[in-house]
């Protein structure tokens, strides 16, 4: 009944002509309202019903736009209904209660939503589930010897050699060389025939030691514009119309070199942070939306920190506490969480950049400089997005540290640290910052407005989300240098 008085409203409005609108601040906070409980159909019907009575009202026609794209993009995480979901629990748990479906939802384990007034579940509920029941029994359990598995196996030989290579110098170590090919799809009709589709693909940055070499070898379409070095998150941007019944494909191939980093924690540890340096101005302090120092952070970081003051102390005590508590888990999608390390926290699990960024607030809370990395992991079937971060220290510079990786399950504790003060020789660089600007600049909004890895989508008629256009990653691994 709300609903049909709210529309009948509008619609008298809009035919009568007559300037009196509905109440602004009522408006707003219905539809707000609508949002927060999930009732996204409410939403949409609201906001079209809306448009034409505030459309002057360039705020609120902003809200309007946000809170319908949100919909749509929560919708795409949580996407199974109940028996999807209990279909996958089977296939995993073969058999189990629905008292403990029950216990399993009440804990956000097994993590669904209400919309449109239906228990819709993240699309990876079920395989999140199993991750946090392991790691629950691992916690039951801490002396439990874990076997390591064959990626373990090659990240613990690739560290051992890149801490046997590493001298005073903290220079680039055992450079990979390599080619990239990457393709990025949309689909076939995805907006009308001759409609311009606009293109930004993850290109690396070169001004980093550890990635050189950098060298295009094509492009299709042929014409393509490479955004400066400068900008924290770097790109390759193409264009070309869109073709009825096909798909519209962009491709770029190029060749670079990455090397491995290491940093001796026993040279770390005299490292100081000079709190009055422009480091430290620039990377110890809030970032919104995700970065801030709340209560929450303030007492998990003085929990776990307490009294220290040495920053390598600091950054130890932080990163066993993450690598300890907070398990890999598959993520929504970033634009659609208000705070990620409140996430983090308040769910104790997250992905490799969900776990970066508790990390980087923490430490930045603490008076850490910490900023961010990320771009692609490329090591041999293992190739996917990735995010890590690195940690200032006065004597050194930049130290490379991935969160995500945390300890190897070795007996050697240098081995077993190694990234906390290293990284390997398979990363592609494309970001140093979290939602830094584009060239060409995007007219509409991103996909991912935090990181950019998969790339970036839009014509005419707005953003292309993600379910719209896909992306592959192909790497071919080339003869080390003077072979």
């Amino acid at each position: 009944m709300r609903r049909l008085i709210v529309t009948l409203f509008c619609s008298v409005v809009l035919l009568s002509g007559c300037v009196t609108h509905p109440d602004r601040e009522a408006v707003t906070e219905r539809i707000e309202s609508e949002f927060a409980r999930g009732n996204f159909s409410e939403v949409t019907h609201l906001a079209d019903s809306l448009r034409g009575v505030f459309r002057d009202d360039t705020l609120l026609m902003t809200l309007l736009d946000s809170l319908q794209d949100q919909s749509m993009r929560i919708r795409h995480d949580f996407s199974l209904s109940e028996t999807d979901v209990q279909e996958q629990l089977r296939t995993i748990f073969k058999e189990f209660r629905p008292e403990e479906q029950q216990q399993w939802e009440n804990l956000n384990w097994l993590e669904y939503r209400n919309i449109d007034g239906e228990k819709r579940y993240f699309r990876r509920a079920a395989s999140n589930l199993k991750r946090i029941l392991d790691h629950q029994t691992l916690l039951k359990d801490p002396e439990k010897i874990l076997t390591p598995d064959d990626f373990d196996l090659f990240k613990m030989d690739h560290a051992a050699a890149v801490i046997c290579s590493a001298g005073d110098a903290h220079s680039p170590l055992i450079p990979v060389p390599m080619k990239l090919k990457y393709t990025l799809s949309v689909n076939a009709d995805a907006i009308p025939t001759g409609e311009i589709i606009r293109c930004w693909m993850p290109w690396p940055r070169e001004v980093h030691p550890r990635q050189k070499e950098v060298r295009l070898i094509r492009t299709s379409p042929e014409k393509h514009f490479i955004a400066p070095d400068t900008l924290m998150q770097r790109s390759l941007y193409m264009e070309q119309p869109a073709v009825a019944g096909q798909p519209t494909l962009f491709e770029m191939e190029f060749s670079f070199t990455p090397s491995a980093h290491y940093s001796d924690p026993q040279v770390l540890v005299v490292s100081t942070c000079d709190k009055n340096s422009g480091v430290y101005a620039a990377y110890t302090g809030e970032q919104k939306p995700h970065i801030l120092f709340s209560e929450k952070i303030k007492e998990l970081a003085d929990r776990v920190v307490g009294s220290e003051q040495e920053p390598l102390k600091i950054v130890q005590a932080i990163f066993n506490w993450i690598d300890t508590n907070i398990p890999w888990a598959g993520a929504l999608e970033y634009s659609t969480i208000p705070n990620i390390p409140e996430y983090v926290i308040d769910n104790r699990r997250g992905d490799c950049g969900m776990k970066t960024l508790l990390f980087m607030t923490l430490a930045r809370y603490r008076g850490v400089p910490v900023k961010w990395q990320s771009g692609w992991m490329l090591h041999p079937g293992k190739v996917n997005l990735h995010d890590w971060c690195e940690v200032w220290f006065d004597q050194v510079g930049w130290v490379p540290l991935d969160i995500s990786f945390g300890r190897l399950p070795s007996d050697n504790p240098v081995i077993r640290d190694f990234y906390m003060t290293g990284i390997d020789s398979w990363r592609l660089i494309v970001n140093d910052n979290i939602g830094a600007p584009f060239v060409p600049g995007k007219k509409f909004p991103r996909s991912e407005p935090n990181d950019f890895q998969r790339g970036e989508v839009e014509w005419s008629g707005g953003n292309l989300y993600f379910d719209k256009w896909d992306y592959h990653m192909e790497v071919d691994y080339l003869p080390p240098p003077g072979k």
